[in-house]
């Protein structure tokens, strides 16, 4: 039988798949690479994988929420992502969508609370 460590594990990949392309989003108003990507959500407490992140990308470039530009002056060329103009559109709705969810999360966790303590 799984201990709750388990079904947690299964439940924040769940849930983290959903919120890292907002978190992705966000940070794409300026040119970024993806390790620099990595690195900056990762500082910001959002940890993705590069084998998460690079087929992101790619998707979201081919949704047309991104565009790309390959950097060949480094010694390595960088492909750099930004956000398209639908791109910056989507995810100003996104945001405000996130904010709706996470409001009524709150508000339906803090009244699951009250029961509990027999306040409700």
């Amino acid at each position: 039988m799984k201990d709750a460590h388990e079904h947690l594990d299964k439940l924040m990949q769940e849930l983290r798949r959903g919120t890292i392309t907002i978190g992705v989003l966000s940070q794409l108003s300026e040119p970024q690479y993806g390790y620099s990507l990595v690195t900056m959500l990762g500082e910001n407490g959002v940890h993705v994988e590069p084998g998460t992140l690079y087929p992101l990308l790619r998707r979201l470039e081919k949704q047309g929420l991104l565009e790309s530009k390959w950097d060949i002056n480094e010694a390595r060329p960088r492909k750099y992502y930004l956000l398209s103009k639908t791109g910056k559109e989507v995810y100003d709705l996104l945001v405000v969508e996130w904010k709706s969810i996470v409001t009524s999360l709150n508000h339906v966790i803090e009244d699951k609370g009250d029961d509990i303590d027999g306040d409700g």
